[in-house]
């Protein structure tokens, strides 16, 4: 039986973009990319899509108990930020040099991203 192949897409969400919430429970709140999860296609953004860990003591955490902290979202539910904190769609092109460049495609004069 053959394994199937993964297909691996270029995502347009990187690490430390602003990004704006576009579905879920967290909907409308912003925050920063600290992690992309390539494997499964997810983000970890700070302050976004918090759980409750229940943890027993341990060597880091002497008391133990509830601790909150992020977890993973897709991608499909994040929008990028451009300069001006509008919510668009991300371009790709080359600029001078020949390299390639994330631009927004809702600013008109194409904002370059990061």
């Amino acid at each position: 039986m053959e394994k199937k192949q993964k297909v691996k897409i270029k995502l347009r969400v990187k690490k430390d973009d602003r990004v704006k919430i576009i579905a879920g429970d967290d909907k409308g709140k912003t925050g920063k990319v600290l992690e992309i999860i390539t494997d499964t296609n997810r983000a970890i953004v700070e302050g976004i899509n918090i759980v409750s860990r229940h943890t027993k003591p341990n060597a880091q955490n002497q008391q133990g108990g509830i601790i909150k902290k992020e977890a993973p979202i897709h991608i499909s539910n994040l929008a990028v930020l451009d300069k001006n904190e509008v919510a668009t769609k991300v371009g790709r092109m080359k600029n001078e040099e020949g390299k390639t460049v994330r631009f927004s495609k809702k600013s008109e004069n194409k904002d370059i991203i990061n």
